[in-house]
């Protein structure tokens, strides 16, 4: 998932600094002779130790999220309920189902050999390799709901074809290759909601907003942004990164031998088939059923566990990294308790009051939503942490100013899909430790997307999301 640091931070003077934040400003506010009520100035210095944690991780977001729903409730601020309603969540067990699905496709193999099967149909030149690694990216997001996880698999046929292509680190293609799955397992994530941001925003929009949000809307209001996407970013990669050569050999040699060894289609690809195939079709025809795409994402995962199916065991439960599951509850406790303390009144009207004046039609309010999240991710590492901070006071905003949650929920996170240094989300920091390309090519090709997803959302808002039920 998105949350783990997985570089050391850097010693010195700055990490001292931002831990005594961390304890100082908390303090501050919880002793300040503040015009509010008790309640709501003890919630506002916990939850800013939360916030001021998150931004300077010196320790795991989930722990700090644990840290902070205790001390809401140890200190009274409020009921244990309250404190730790976010683990009574939907969206928190959403999160999870996804995450076996996603264990699934790849322990199974399936995710793999889809991988290589549309590579092999899409060609071996270099445009063409690009072009399947984008669409392969693309579709394996419906299957592993998790841009590291893509990166690990998509990484192995990058490797595979770097070495059957001879290449060079430093040579345009290698760079080209993998700095395009890498940005665009970031991006893909938030048109989809499968990765854990998108399913936090999605549990921020409905828990705070108060909002249904349909999984099919979603992915048919985003699926011209993914068309967009998939040929922006493969021409913008051919021209940032022109090949040396053209031609590739070796590349079709390589995929059909990896096909080869990975045998025939097994019985446990075959039910991870199934069962894969039978979460996306319920997502994507939730407009008729009604049936919470939580539930499907959970009741799919926990179907893997059975022993008809066989494809999960309480070994693979038992490696799976938790910590984006704990942040996520704990984000969505703080918001319950901000708002069971009335804090969360406060809170947006400092953070958020600037934007109303600017709120004035359709356009400027989708041009000030998507910049103003894209430079607020500025300050985060983490998807999440970005959007598990800001999205319960945006959501609060647009309750009381009679604007769509749905829509600025939208608009916000499609908006910290953009990013211009590795530091920004875990997946880039992944793709980045492979050592293929550099921060300034990241800078380059996320600069010129970042400005071509403002065109097409600028383009959407207005005129196509009013068709399928988005004002």
């Amino acid at each position: 998932m998105d949350t783990p640091a997985i570089i050391e931070k850097s010693g010195g003077v700055q990490p001292h600094l931002g831990r005594i934040c961390c304890i100082l400003i908390p303090l501050i506010i919880w002793f300040a002779p503040l015009p509010i009520e008790p309640a709501t100035k003890h919630g506002l210095a916990i939850a800013a130790f939360m916030l001021i944690a998150w931004i300077i991780e010196p320790v795991d977001h989930a722990v700090t999220g644990l840290i902070g729903c205790f001390l809401f409730w140890a200190l009274g601020v409020v009921q244990f309920g309250v404190a730790f309603n976010g683990f009574a969540s939907s969206t928190t067990w959403f999160l999870f189902g996804a995450t076996l699905i996603g264990v699934v496709a790849t322990k199974s193999g399936l995710a793999r050999r889809l991988a290589y099967y549309v590579m092999l149909r899409v060609g071996t030149t270099y445009p063409r390799i690009l072009l399947g690694l984008i669409v392969t990216d693309f579709l394996l997001t419906l299957l592993i709901p998790s841009g590291i996880a893509r990166i690990a698999v998509l990484a192995a046929i990058a490797l595979g074809l770097v070495e059957a292509f001879r290449l060079q680190p430093g040579s345009n293609v290698a760079r080209g290759i993998f700095l395009i799955i890498t940005y665009t397992a970031a991006l893909f994530d938030k048109m989809i909601i499968a990765g854990a941001s998108s399913i936090t925003a999605r549990g921020f929009i409905e828990n705070v907003g108060g909002v249904d949000v349909r999984w099919s809307q979603w992915f048919v209001a985003f699926l011209p942004c993914d068309i967009v996407t998939i040929v922006a970013a493969w021409l913008l990669t051919l021209w940032l990164f022109p090949p040396e050569k053209i031609e590739l050999k070796g590349g079709e040699k390589f995929l059909r031998e990896e096909l080869r060894s990975l045998g025939k289609l097994s019985t446990m690809e075959l039910r991870a088939a199934i069962l894969l195939a039978s979460a996306t079709l319920l997502w994507m025809t939730d407009f008729i059923h009604h049936i919470s795409s939580a539930k499907i994402g959970l009741g799919i995962g926990l179907a893997a566990l059975l022993p008809y199916f066989g494809l999960l065991r309480t070994d693979d439960l038992k490696k799976i990294n938790y910590l984006p599951v704990f942040f996520v509850a704990s984000a969505l406790g703080m918001a319950n308790v901000l708002i069971a303390t009335k804090s969360l009144d406060f809170l947006t009207n400092i953070v958020f009051a600037w934007m109303q004046p600017l709120m004035t039609n359709v356009f400027t309010s989708t041009a000030v939503l998507y910049w103003t999240a894209f430079a607020y991710h500025l300050f985060l590492s983490s998807d999440i942490a970005m959007l598990g901070t800001s999205m319960p006071m945006l959501m609060n905003f647009a309750k009381t100013n009679n604007l769509n949650p749905l829509s600025l929920g939208m608009i916000w996170t499609f908006g910290s899909a953009g990013k211009i240094f590795v530091y920004q989300s875990a997946v880039l920091i992944v793709g980045y430790s492979y050592g293929y390309f550099k921060g300034r090519d990241l800078l380059r090709i996320g600069l010129l997307l970042t400005l071509v997803e403002f065109v097409v959302i600028l383009l959407l808002v207005p005129f196509y999301w009013p068709m399928i039920g988005i004002h």
